[in-house]
């Protein structure tokens, strides 16, 4: 999922967000159209329509629309996941992070890929034993649905806003600076897609982009390192040492320490990269695609894998950066007399320098290639956040809340298009609202919300007995807020946006305080909670546990 997510300033990036997100390019000029790139991403849209097209005509229920019918293999579903996650931001921002900063750009790596194993013991399982198509119907399985089911799905479309926002600004202008085209063209093209792919062919289709897009950026990304390391003999070690000869801060960029030196920070910044990945709603919904829990914590397995490998790659690409391109004037805005700072005039900026790099080892065909799949990529990540927003508002919200199960199914699947096509629209003109904001701050926000927010609601209903709806609620609340004036009064925010003299919270991360905030509330407030309504809640949890550990009334694949 996302993901994340696109082109960040390097202050931006190391300061808050390269969390999964986009890159906020900053200014940028159009470049020349760039054909080759244009004609490969409509092969992909082409084929990504017709596979829409067939998805339509099989989405007849909803679980169709919102789970593909619990259909997906593990195989596919692994992928599906990989693509959610693996966003432009991992791609071009974390190879642009190792590219400046060395070793130390491995510090989102490592955070993104360690949230996985909590979501491998913690969460798939029981979430697909427990719910249907939202994680806040496993949140509520035995808590009042209506408070649950609205802080849940608050969570989740605080969540979906923000990353959108982010998505639609970074790929307005990365397709500015790529494909030669016009930013609010870029924009409408994203939007546009977004809303075809979800309202027509739901899941699946998601699902198939995904997939699609994951095969494409993992076999671009692999031709791309091997062919750095086939210049050096596929020894590691000689690629490095070529790195650090050519690097202004030598043999600096092989030591930690550089990128984020406050404990404090780099503890808060791990805190919100882990347990975000567990709360982020588009990513916990690929769990009810799967037939049962077996095949989703094999998803989870194969995925984390599939993730850590592109997180290799990704750095292998980023000191092949700095080897290859950094001696090479081509790829750098020349000062007087062909002089150049080797870190901070790239052209398009340090977050292209994959792109670059394309160029350098295949050509202007491989350079179309990558700028395709970037873009591929953000339309994918989008697409599955749109799903997520829409089933929100048509399943939680509608459905549960408002008509308390008294509607139909073809009337919420009905509700859930006409969502996906307003929120649709209303990221296009986010996007263009925002298009000379840096959004950098939105990225972490999501997160922070994931990890303070949906994680602490989703993991307390299903481990504690203890907890109940108050709890529940309080602590979703507690946690969503704080996360939010915590952001908002970071230097990211407080001093970068809103152009104050200094924050009045002085990290930019705030999970490392709004996530232990959000559990506590919940545990206090339950443990207060002395109702009737509290005593049937925890008597509740026996017949919640023997069903999320062996998955027996849990629904079953739909179609096959």
């Amino acid at each position: 999922m996302n993901r994340l997510f696109l082109g960040l300033t390097l202050a931006v990036i190391a300061a808050s967000a390269a969390y999964a997100a986009g890159p906020d390019l900053g200014a940028v000029q159009q470049s020349a159209t760039n054909w080759p790139a244009i004609l490969m991403f409509l092969f992909f849209v082409l084929l990504t329509l017709g596979i829409t097209y067939k998805a339509a005509k099989g989405t007849k229920s909803a679980a169709d629309f919102y789970a593909a019918g619990g259909g997906i293999s593990a195989g596919t579903n692994s992928l599906a996941i990989a693509g959610d996650y693996m966003s432009a931001a991992s791609f071009l921002g974390i190879s642009g992070l190792v590219y400046t900063s060395g070793f130390d750009g491995l510090i989102y790596s490592t955070g993104f890929l360690v949230g996985w194993p909590i979501v491998l013991f913690l969460i798939a399982e029981r979430l697909r034993n427990l719910g249907k198509f939202t994680f806040a119907d496993v949140a509520s399985f035995r808590l009042d649905q209506t408070s649950i089911r609205i802080i849940s799905a608050v969570g989740t479309l605080v969540v979906v806003a923000f990353y959108l926002i982010a998505q639609m600004v970074g790929a307005g202008k990365l397709i500015q600076l790529l494909f030669g085209l016009p930013y609010l063209y870029a924009v409408i093209i994203v939007g546009v897609l977004m809303i075809v792919y979800v309202a027509f062919g739901g899941m699946k289709a998601t699902t198939w982009v995904q997939v699609i897009k994951a095969c494409l950026l993992l076999g671009g990304a692999t031709f791309m390192a091997g062919a750095v390391l086939l210049k050096y003999g596929f020894n590691p070690e000689v690629l490095f040492a070529s790195a650090v000869q050519v690097h202004p801060k030598g043999d600096a960029i092989m030591a930690p320490g550089g990128l984020v030196s406050n404990p404090v920070e780099a503890i808060s910044l791990g805190v919100g990269l882990m347990f975000g990945t567990a709360g982020l709603p588009h990513i916990l919904m690929r769990f009810f695609t799967v037939s049962d829990a077996q095949a989703a914590r094999k998803s989870v397995f194969y995925a984390t894998g599939l993730i850590g490998y592109f997180y290799i790659l990704t750095f292998i690409i980023g000191f092949g950066g700095i080897a290859l391109l950094m001696s090479d004037p081509v790829y750098f805005k020349l000062g007087p007399a062909g002089a150049f700072d080797k870190l901070k005039d790239m052209i398009g900026g340090t977050n292209m320098v994959a792109v670059n790099l394309a160029n350098a080892v295949g050509g202007p065909y491989f350079l179309g290639f990558i700028s395709a799949v970037a873009f591929a990529t953000i339309l994918a990540v989008v697409a599955g956040l749109t799903l997520a927003g829409a089933s929100a508002i048509s399943h939680d919200l509608y459905a549960q809340v408002i008509a308390r199960g008294r509607t139909t199914e073809k009337h919420e699947v009905n509700l859930s298009k006409i969502s996906a096509v307003v929120i649709g629209i209303v990221a296009i003109y986010l996007g263009y609202v925002f298009e000379n904001q840096n959004v950098a701050f939105m990225v972490g926000l999501a997160f922070a919300v994931a990890a303070s927010c949906n994680f602490p609601v989703l993991a307390m209903s299903i481990l504690w007995r203890g907890t109940t709806t108050w709890g529940a609620l309080a602590g979703g609340l507690v946690g969503l807020l704080t996360a939010v004036v915590m952001v908002v009064l970071s230097k990211a925010v407080w001093v970068t946006t809103l152009g104050n003299p200094a924050p009045l919270f002085p990290y930019d991360n705030p999970a490392l305080f709004s996530m232990p905030l959000a559990f506590a509330t919940i545990w206090v407030v339950s443990l207060m909670d002395k109702s009737r309504r509290a005593q049937r809640e925890r008597a509740a949890f026996e017949a919640q546990y023997v069903r999320s550990e062996t998955g027996i009334g849990a629904a079953g694949a739909h179609a096959h």
